[in-house]
């Protein structure tokens, strides 16, 4: 027997909820109720008169709207998140049912929500790839290289479907085109003078590696950051680079000495050379002039032979005796002759002579003047002896 019915015996209903057959008013309200309130409230937005009936048609008829209204509002969410912006460095790839379709350029755009999607990839930005590791040498050297290359991309689409990672790509060519050049160098090479031609021929290797791969990237350079031998080594390592910066100082200081000295010495054999050129000159023109005052001289010889060798003998006499410091005495008479070195006076700077010696002076310079005749009658007398020798000839 139901809870509500009446009992047998007349007493009342034994409903434990006690309803007594009335409507509970806080239990929930009526779905029906819902649906036409919402009916009434978008039909009068829409500019429909509400409706105030109970029927099934009308139940109906305003769930049929609620539906429409709904996605109506649905869609203006829809098409309103399709909205989006494209920075200036960027440029947006466009997937469209998870294919490539089409690329897009900065700006404000709309997309088809859930249909297309956007993958913005920055073009302008330089990024970097570091790689570093142990490699040989070839000449079976161990050496620790640094490389670090900067790239950016060119091509988004190629980029993001060329392969699958284009980063990870990049990474293991540039680390095959460094352990490729590093092993067809020498230890020496890489550690020092070669690490620039080191640099040149990874960048080559690399974008050689990776063309094939049609990455979309662009290489824009690579920095050689660090080559340095293993710990172990690295002491005898910088004795030798530390002889070389010396070499290359000695050299450096030798090429300034060189060029300091070279104007110098090409100054001195200006010098020389012209003062060779002047005493040519010289010889030259006094030969010139010896033989022009012999053409002279001989004219006169012919017509006066004897009084110009007499002429001729005393002037080179004069000549020859004014640069003499001795003094030629004729002692043939026996006769005892002070003489007074007047040079040796002279040479010392002596500017006056004392009153004592003043009497010995001139009592000498007579016999001077007497030995200077003597002298000059001897030798006119030898002369006058040759040229009578002379004519016999």
């Amino acid at each position: 027997m139901a809870w509500n019915e009446p009992g047998k015996d007349g007493k009342k209903d034994q409903d434990p909820w006690q309803n007594n057959g009335k409507k509970n008013e806080q239990g929930p309200p009526d779905l029906d109720v819902v649906f036409q309130k919402l009916s009434n409230l978008f039909g009068g937005l829409f500019g429909k008169k509400p409706s105030s009936g109970n029927g099934g048609s009308n139940k109906s008829g305003g769930g049929k709207f609620v539906v429409i209204a709904v996605a109506v509002l649905l869609f203006v969410v829809w098409f309103a998140s399709g909205w989006y912006t494209i920075k200036e460095s960027e440029r947006g790839v466009v997937l469209r049912l998870g294919a490539y379709n089409s690329q897009v350029e900065p700006g404000l755009h709309w997309n088809p929500k859930f249909v297309d999607s956007i993958i913005p990839i920055n073009v302008e930005a330089f990024r970097t790839m570091p790689t570093t590791g142990f490699m040989l040498t070839q000449d079976e050297n161990i050496v620790t290289v640094a490389l670090e290359v900067q790239y950016r991309i060119v091509a988004p689409e190629k980029y993001l479907f060329s392969v699958t990672d284009a980063d990870n790509s990049l990474l293991q060519a540039l680390d095959s085109s460094l352990r490729f050049v590093i092993g067809h160098s020498s230890m020496d090479d890489v550690l020092t003078t070669g690490r620039e031609v080191v640099r040149q021929e990874t960048w080559e290797m690399l974008e050689k590696i990776i063309e094939p791969y049609d990455l979309g990237i662009e290489v824009v350079d690579v920095n050689l950051q660090q080559t340095r031998p293993p710990e172990q080594v690295k002491e005898a390592f910088d004795d030798a680079i530390a002889a070389q910066e010396d070499e290359e100082r000695f050299v450096r200081e030798a090429e300034a000495y060189e060029r300091e000295k070279e104007p110098i010495a090409r100054g001195q054999v200006k010098r020389i050379e012209q003062q060779a050129q002047a005493y040519s000159e010289g010889i030259v023109l006094r030969s010139q002039g010896e033989v022009a005052r012999f053409n002279k001289l001989l004219p006169e010889y012919k017509a006066n032979p004897e009084i110009t060798r007499q002429r001729i003998y005393i002037e080179t006499m004069e000549n020859v005796l004014n640069n003499s410091s001795k003094v030629l005495i004729d002692n043939k008479g026996g006769n005892n002759l002070t003489f007074l070195p007047l040079d040796k006076l002279m040479t010392k700077g002596a500017g006056t002579v004392q009153p004592a010696y003043t009497s010995e002076i001139e009592t000498r310079s007579r016999a001077d003047e007497k030995a200077d005749q003597v002298e000059k009658d001897s030798a006119a007398d030898r002369f006058s002896r040759s040229s009578r020798s002379s004519g016999r000839e």
